[in-house]
């Protein structure tokens, strides 16, 4: 049995409440188990230098974590006026993740930013942030679709961490499990099973192809779960994700 008691394939208890913030068009607070992050999707009218005049959006993010989030007090890195090579990794994990599912051109010329902020962490802050990210957004996007054409959110999209500990393979890493992983790996797929990204490391050892399929099966299952939360979540809403709408006339 696990650190706190969970089947090598249970998730954690998950947790979602959408509009936790009153100002930006998507927000989500989003509990996965003691890991807990805040996600929040702001609107612009306005794409970076390098796609205007394209008809095209764009969709990006910055990460985060506060200082007590963690076990000792994590400094701000506004303070040491950089960000840690790690912040940069996931936040551009979490942009390409939410990208894959998006249609820029549908989307048009704005740029969606979404903002993830660690407000407690127990592991697995990068894929609870792209579960999260992805209701915040679907919330925004809504916000601005007309109601024609394509919904530029074209399928769902979660992330989970998959692993081998002392005792086998393991679903939804806590901190304690992450830390003493032989093999930790995080995934992010889509419902269809189309996989975004995979990032597999021998933290204490090696791992084997068969070991490999049999991670890669157990996200799969975990991820199908996670969209579930995620599409009860959204309630009607949920509809809109992948749907073509007819263009009216006169458009």
């Amino acid at each position: 049995m696990r650190i706190d008691n969970r089947d090598n394939e249970q998730l954690r208890s998950i947790t979602i409440t959408r509009n936790f913030t009153t100002y930006a068009e998507g927000s989500v607070l989003i509990e996965c188990g003691n890991t807990k992050v805040l996600c929040t999707a702001s609107v612009e009218e306005r794409v970076p230098r390098f796609l205007k005049g394209s008809g095209q959006g764009w969709v990006t993010a910055e990460y985060s974590l506060l200082p007590r989030s963690t076990m000792t007090r994590t400094s701000r890195e506004a303070t040491k006026g950089r960000q840690t090579g790690r912040t940069v990794e996931i936040q551009r994990l979490i942009g390409r993740a939410l990208r894959a599912v998006v249609d820029l051109t549908a989307l048009g010329e704005r740029t969606i930013t979404i903002d993830c902020d660690v407000i407690q962490a127990d592991g697995g802050t990068r894929t609870t942030a792209i579960t999260g990210a992805f209701i915040a957004l679907v919330d925004a996007v809504d916000t601005i679709f007309s109601g024609d054409g394509i919904f530029p959110v074209t399928e769902f999209l979660a992330a989970i961490s998959v692993g081998i500990g002392k005792d086998g393979l393991i679903t939804d890493l806590c901190y304690h499990e992450d830390s003493e992983a032989v093999v930790d790996m995080n995934v992010v797929s889509t419902e269809s099973g189309r996989l975004v990204e995979l990032q597999g490391t021998g933290e204490h050892g090696t791992f084997s192809r068969s070991e490999l399929n049999s991670l890669l099966d157990m996200a799969e299952k975990a991820i199908t779960e996670l969209i579930g939360y995620q599409k009860q979540s959204l309630g009607a809403l949920a509809e809109k994700v992948g749907a073509v709408y007819e263009i009216s006339a006169g458009n």
